[in-house]
């Protein structure tokens, strides 16, 4: 229970080249999604929304990802959420990332300013008042931003069953390397702003080659719908004991139709 929102925030967003290709989404896009233990219980909900502004100057997107506790889940273990990504506009890369979150008690509250120049990753851990500098690897990407950008530039129809997708993260002050694994597509069906609906989607195993939150051999299924905007549809983390699971139930302002089975 306690990284099921950081799970949720750290797939949702799912997009490596070139932004100025036809972008995946837009100003305005938000998502609702609803969390639950073993696909019946709701243990709460994320949202995730998409906005055009300037930081220092620059055209960026700014996405804001929020998840929370709710029913009987919030009695036994409160969550609340918060996190911020500024990214460029035409790039992808990364220029400001913010963690401030609450899980049963334990906080954080960190700003990682990102100098992709001198490749250097300045994190100011508010809670505890520190800051540091740490040397990240090329064209890398916070938690958020790469899910944008792998948004953008993975093709499928290039991809076979088994092909890998690699990139680099930085997250609280460490590097990532990250990866993804095809499996193939598959039509499930979902219920989006109050509709049951059949949806083509590509679905992925992602992975994590080391860290504290996502292991190797947790077993993480994401299913992203095939159309233009590969949204992010369904995330299910196989348990010892039952499963967790994400659905999206609410979207808006999508750059693309989203497209059905019939």
């Amino acid at each position: 229970m306690k990284h099921l929102f950081t799970i949720i925030l750290f797939f949702v967003g799912f997009q490596a080249s070139d932004v100025k290709k036809e972008s995946a989404f837009q100003d305005g896009e938000w998502f609702k999604f609803e969390m639950s233990y073993s696909g019946f219980v709701t243990a709460g909900y994320a949202t995730l929304s998409v906005n055009e502004t300037k930081l220092d100057r620059k055209p960026v997107y700014h996405v804001v990802g929020k998840g929370w506790t709710t029913g009987l889940a919030k009695l036994f273990f409160k969550v609340k959420d918060r996190y911020e990504s500024y990214f460029d506009v035409e790039t992808g890369a990364p220029y400001k990332f913010i963690r401030k979150i609450d899980e049963g008690g334990h906080t954080k509250d960190v700003e990682i300013n990102f100098d992709h120049e001198n490749r250097i990753a300045e994190v100011n851990n508010k809670k505890h008042k520190e800051t540091k500098n740490i040397t990240t690897e090329k064209d890398v990407q916070d938690m958020v931003s790469m899910y944008y950008y792998l948004r953008n530039n993975i093709r499928t129809e290039s991809l076979k069953k088994g092909d890998e997708i690699k990139t680099n993260m930085f997250f609280d002050e460490e590097n990532y390397g990250f990866k993804l694994k095809y499996l193939g597509e598959e039509t499930i069906e979902v219920d989006v702003n109050g509709t049951d609906v059949k949806v083509k989607t590509i679905k992925f195993r992602p992975y994590v080659m080391a860290g504290r939150v996502f292991k190797e051999e947790e077993s993480l299924t994401l299913w992203v719908s095939a159309d233009k905007n590969k949204i992010p549809l369904r995330i299910k983390a196989d348990l010892a004991v039952g499963s967790l699971r994400a659905d999206l139930v609410q979207f808006k302002g999508l750059k693309h139709s989203f497209k059905i089975e019939f």
